[in-house]
């Protein structure tokens, strides 16, 4: 079977989307690091819906992959000649089917560092972009991670950024070219699930240059803008299904397709010193304070991915179509949406939190996503405090109650000590804290996990924590759910 290519694009089936501008002659403006999943369903997709309109000739992405394992997407992209097929699996079980090309370039760092950091200084580069994962910052004030502790971080200083080693690395070090050379700083855009992502960035490299020098450090505060996004897609790894649908229907051989929903969103605070493609014509929202959007996809969507987790887990099921479609874990999620969560939110004026609410529970429910519920759980210690615990938080510091919150907290324990006792895979930095955390008591739990002491404050959280702990274990999880809704 032919390989996915410009050459191999033209007997395509009509129906799907072609990148119409292959042959037309692009400048890269944007420098993408993390091309995974989720950037090539969003991100890629956006630019690549200007460029098929005419639009942003001068913003084309260059791809840069840091770790050993993006050796293979280098090598993809490059027989592919950069192209890659997008899914939407929509809920009645078709696929509307289109090839995106807008990612022009792609750089493996490892093997040419000195090509990176030319296209980080040139001046056509006028964004730099992130999609790192939650765990990737190596700077959070909300977390209390530092560069200093990061050993990648520690590497990259020692040598004074000759040889960076992080993303954050690389930002510092073309940022310092770019300064002594006179020429404008790139914005950088953050593109991860976290809270003001914009100041979590700018945290990140601002303290690894703090500790090369200080006053290139200063310059980046004051002088390279950080704008804050909210982004939303589901986008689950790609399968071997995947593989073989895109070749029984396209006829044409994808060795790393993408499949998604077919929802999509992107909020970006509009604040771009050096130019930007024009976003808001392929249906980007450009916002001038972004906070509520970010704290209602985070709250909602986010935290709901959580919450459904380890339920989910925990009564058998393996996908988030099936744990939804369970009468009493819809019930369970919705009661810690409209209780629990909705209330901590700052609901922008004609946004129809209900609407969004019930769309939700759609984009969960689409069986043809196929979206594992391992695949939420993996990295938890950085996702729950980022995602799930500003929801307690609030609740707490208001003496309002969270019991459908703190009985999620208490799901997840529980799947860490069925994970300790081998029932399931766990994936985190910190597997061996939770594991030993998990064991101990439900107090003990508390203490030993950083993000969550602050929880012990509070008897009635602490009382409210042992007993959901308690109902697991004597009822199982089933023991959670609310006992008014009824399993057809």
């Amino acid at each position: 079977m032919e390989q996915l290519s410009k050459k191999s694009i033209g007997a395509l089936p009509h129906s799907v989307g072609v990148a119409q501008y292959l042959g037309d002659s692009l400048k890269v403006g944007i420098v993408h690091f993390g091309v995974g999943n989720f950037h090539r369903s969003h991100q890629a997709m956006y630019v690549d819906r200007l460029l098929n309109m005419g639009l942003a000739h001068e913003w084309a992405i260059c791809g840069v992959g840091l770790l050993e394992r993006d050796a293979r997407m280098r090598d993809v992209l490059a027989r592919q000649d950069g192209l890659y097929s997008l899914a939407l699996r929509q809920p009645d079980g078709s696929s509307d089917f289109a090839v995106i090309g807008s990612i022009r370039e792609y750089i493996y760092a490892p093997e040419d560092p000195a090509g990176l950091l030319a296209r980080l200084v040139s001046p056509e580069t006028r964004i730099v972009s992130l999609t790192v994962t939650e765990g990737g910052y190596v700077s959070d004030s909300t977390t209390g991670r530092v560069p200093e502790a990061d050993p990648l971080v520690v590497e990259e200083v020692a040598n004074g950024l000759t040889s960076p080693r992080t993303a954050f690395g690389w930002v510092v070090a073309a940022l310092r070219e770019r300064r002594a050379r006179g020429i404008e700083p790139f914005t950088v855009l953050s593109c991860d699930n976290i809270q003001g992502n914009g100041r979590v960035a700018r945290e990140s490299v601002a303290g690894v240059a703090r500790l090369v020098d200080p006053d290139l450090a200063d310059w980046i505060v004051s002088s390279v803008a950080f704008p804050s996004t909210m982004v939303d897609r589901i986008t689950p790894a790609t399968t071997q299904a995947d593989i073989d649908r895109v070749a029984t229907e396209l006829g044409v051989q994808d060795d790393w397709p993408v499949a998604s929903e077919p929802f999509v969103q992107w909020v970006i605070e509009d604040n771009f010193p050096g130019g930007r493609p024009p976003l808001e014509k392929a249906g980007v929202l450009l916002v001038s304070d972004i906070d509520a959007y970010e704290a209602i996809k985070l709250r909602l969507l986010n935290a709901s991915h959580q919450a459904v987790a380890y339920i989910g887990q925990l009564m058998g099921y393996e996908y988030v179509h099936e744990a939804v479609g369970d009468p009493l874990i819809a019930a369970y999620l919705r009661a810690y949406m409209e209780q629990e969560a909705v209330p901590t939110l700052q609901v922008p004026t004609g946004f129809d939190i209900a609407a969004y609410i019930d769309d939700l529970f759609v984009r969960f429910g689409n069986p043809h996503v196929r979206d594992l519920l391992a695949r939420l759980s993996v990295d938890a210690s950085n996702r729950i405090p980022k995602f799930f615990l500003p929801v307690l938080i609030d609740r707490v510091e208001s003496g309002e109650p969270c019991l459908v919150g703190v009985s999620i907290l208490a799901t997840w324990r529980a799947w860490c000590r069925a994970a300790g006792a081998g029932r399931f895979t766990m994936d985190d930095v910190a597997a061996d804290q939770l594991i030993a955390a998990a064991v101990r008591s439900p107090k003990e739990f508390l203490t030993r996990i950083p993000t969550l002491r602050r929880f012990l404050d509070s008897q009635d959280f602490v009382d409210a924590f042992a007993h959901a702990a308690e109902v697991l274990e004597q009822e199982g999880p089933a023991g959670l759910l609310p006992a008014d809704a009824v399993r057809e």
